[in-house]
This record gives C-alpha cells, structure tokens and sequence, in this order.
C-alpha cells in the first residue's frame, strides 16, 4: 500500500507552481534518465465567446469525448440576479443569460451546442444540479445529479435514454437500486459497465450494465463492504490516521490495463482497484487539506503507457501530477486567483489526445481553462 509521509505531504502542499516542479523517478537506474512529467501552460484562446450573451456558473464537469469535443456541466441555477441582468424580466441591463447547463464545445473552443434550461426543467427528464458527464464509446452522454441521486443517459443531441436512481431517492451505500449523491461516471468501452463514485451522500462505487441499467456490484473503501455509520475527523489525517470509509467519492476513471482509479475528495487520497473492486493501492494527497479536501478528480494521461495521472485539487487550487506505476508526486501546477492561467476550485477536469488538459472552476471561478502540454525541453 502506497502512502507518502504526512509531514512532507503537508509541507509541500502550499507550495505554488505554475511549472510542474520535476522530481527523479524512484526505482530506476543510476544510468537510466527517469522520464520527466509534463508541463503546462495555459491558452488564453480558449473557449471563444459564447453566443446570446450566455455566460457559465459553477462548473460541476469536464469530459474530452472521442471527438475531440469537450463537455462541461455547470450550475446556472447559481448564477446571481446581477449576473443574468438581461434575462430578468423587465431586463435591468443588456447582460447577460444563463447558458443551457450542458454545453458542447469544438477543439477550437467553438460552442457546437447546449442542452436545457437548469432549474425551469421538469426534473422527471433533466438531471436538475447537473455533477459530473461523460460521453461513452456508443456516443451516449452521461449526466450526474448529485443533489438529486440519479444518473442519467442521452443521446448525443439530449434525449434521454434512461435513468439510474430516482429524484430525491436515497437507500444507503448498500441498496442496490437507489444512488445518493453520484459525482463522477466512467463507461468501461470493452464492457459496457458504467463505474459510478456514488459519495456526497453515500459511501462507494457502484456499477451498472450500460445498456439496461441492471445493478451488477459495490464497493466501499479498500474493497470492503461499505458502513454508513463510521466516523472519521478528517484533522486527524495530519498525523497519520486514514479513514476505514470513504469520506466523499468524488471522482472516477479507469485505465487501459483494468484499473479503477478513485478520487476520495475528504479523505484525501485515492485508491487503485481492480474492475471487481478489488483493493490494490492507495495515495494520500495532502493530509493536512480539510474543508473539501485534496482529491477531486483523477485524469490519465493519453500515451499507451498512461504514465501520468492527474489529480484536480478544488481546495488548494492546483493539479497535482503522479507518477502512475508507484504513484509518486512528481509534480504540481496552478495556483488560486482570478487572472488567466490561476484556478479557483478546479472541479471539473479531462485531457485530450494530445495530452492537454481543460480544467473547470466551480466557486467564483466559473470557467473552464485550456492548459495546453509543452514539448519536452531539449537537452
């Protein structure tokens, strides 16, 4: 089982870098070059504007499809009366409006389309407080609801195709029908199973068929059958206690070689398990984070190896990098603040084919940032 130690793991997490900071790889050779993770930097090109004076709120999710299209979910329900000047009704000033809450973007930052209008949707065919989207190797659209407890599937153009979970239904970490809180989706192209990090409310992961919904498996932290009764203080992380329960399963993704990488937001951490649930590692992420925690949402990265796992970090306003075989820190960039290439509450995260990473801010950042991989330095 990987764990960094507390005390480093504090120090370093106020460190504030916009370059990833480099580290040699453990375990190779005195005479062999370690691989040196990525950097980035931010294109301020992108998105362009959107049309009708639409503008984003609180970026809830951010998923690259095969496409190369990139999807975002956002919360316009939140947006302030002085913020949408133009749609009250009289309008007060000439904006702005509340984009549609699932925008489709194209690689240049174009919006192809947008699904919906937020909280004056009927709830039985919109995912009301959209959380989390993903878009399957059938082009189907996964839609999360975290308030609400369901998981729903469109197609491509925004007709729904079915419902995981029902409307402010919620049975504990252990019903087999029911979801409380779902966060983060990821769709299994050789299965068809549908991962889902079930943690607002409830405790686990739960899995689905894709196709006809039907409940397969479950599980909590470490594999374990999960208990909604265990507490855990998570100020007790700083000197080396680790929760028995997940704290808050926020975000999922799984790997090429069968992998499922889970992003426990207040525990701190994430933990590595078979497609079955099998336990087989875990990472703390800066133990001394409270309030929402350090880990958000996991990202792998594009090459065939996927070498680099990224982690979003919503309360220190950074992405952390691993290294993905030991899952070593290896690197970090961002830091919190409003000006182009700063973040504020990264949220919502995914990577294109080429490796470049669009990060959603929820809080008052309210955007979605492209950081675009650099070539590596020639030496």
């Amino acid at each position: 089982m990987l764990r960094t130690n507390p005390i480093f793991a504090a120090l370093v997490v106020w460190t504030i870098a916009l370059s990833a900071v480099e580290s040699p790889a453990k375990g190779q050779g005195s005479g062999a070059a370690a691989p040196k993770p990525p950097t980035f930097k931010v294109d301020p090109s992108w998105p362009l504007d959107m049309p009708n004076n639409w503008i984003m709120s609180v970026v809830t999710g951010v998923f690259v499809d095969a496409k190369q299209h990139v999807w975002v979910t956002h919360l316009p329900e939140q947006l302030t009366e002085e913020e949408t000047f133009a749609e009250q009704k009289p309008p007060i000033g000439t904006c702005c409006v509340a984009a549609p809450p699932v925008l489709e973007f194209d690689e240049k930052g174009k919006l192809v389309q947008g699904w919906g209008q937020g909280s004056k949707d009927d709830t039985s065919n919109w995912p009301r407080n959209p959380h989390g989207i993903f878009v399957d190797h059938n082009d189907f659209v996964w839609v999360g609801t975290y308030m609400h407890h369901r998981v729903m599937k469109f197609t491509r153009d925004g007709k729904l195709v079915m419902t995981i979970g029902q409307y402010d239904k919620n049975g504990g970490s252990n019903d087999t029908t029911l979801l409380g809180g779902p966060a983060g989706i990821w769709v299994d192209p050789k299965t068809n199973e549908v991962f889902i990090a079930d943690g607002y409310r409830n405790r686990r992961v739960i899995v689905f068929d894709g196709a006809t919904g039907k409940y397969i498996r479950h599980w909590g932290a470490y594999g374990e059958r999960p208990d909604d009764t265990e507490k855990f203080d998570p100020k007790t992380m700083v000197n080396g206690a680790l929760p028995k329960q997940f704290s808050t399963v926020h975000g999922i993704t799984g790997s090429k070689d069968g992998k499922i990488y889970v992003a426990d937001r207040r525990g701190n951490r994430i933990q590595v398990f078979t497609q079955q649930g099998k336990f087989l590692a875990e990472k703390i992420i800066a133990p001394a984070t409270l309030a929402s925690g350090s880990a958000f949402v996991p990202v792998l990265s594009p090459d065939p190896q996927q070498q680099w796992l990224y982690m979003a970090d919503g309360t220190n306003h950074k992405i952390w990098i691993l290294r993905r075989s030991d899952l070593e820190i290896v690197g970090e960039f961002g830091r919190g603040g409003h000006q182009v290439g700063q973040m504020l509450r990264p949220h919502g995260m995914s990577i294109d084919n080429q490796g470049n990473l669009y990060v959603g801010e929820a809080s008052y950042g309210r955007r979605v940032q492209k950081f675009a991989v650099q070539p590596p330095a020639r030496r």
